[in-house]
């Protein structure tokens, strides 16, 4: 079972690459997000951050899509349908 400290970290790093490549500074991202700089750096540096601001991060970032994919199960009847899903 994964650590959720790691998960978190890991997380928090995509995030801060993903904002460095679409050179957004954390300033102009809170700004956009409406999350604090704050937060912003806190995340970025803990890990730590409510939902809702991961939520707005992930928006800006043009992410918001897997979130809204996260939980969500394939039930599949065959090998057939696994392969032809890819």
């Amino acid at each position: 079972m994964a650590n959720i400290l790691d998960i978190k970290q890991r997380l928090s790093q995509r995030i801060r690459i993903r904002r460095r490549e679409g050179k957004i500074s954390q300033a102009e991202l809170a700004g956009k997000s409406g999350v604090s700089l704050g937060s912003i750096k806190r995340f970025e540096n803990s890990g730590e951050i409510s939902l809702t601001s991961l939520l707005r991060i992930a928006v800006v970032l043009g992410y918001e899509t897997d979130f809204d994919r996260l939980f969500e199960r394939k039930n599949y009847q065959s090998i057939d349908e696994i392969i032809n899903a890819k």
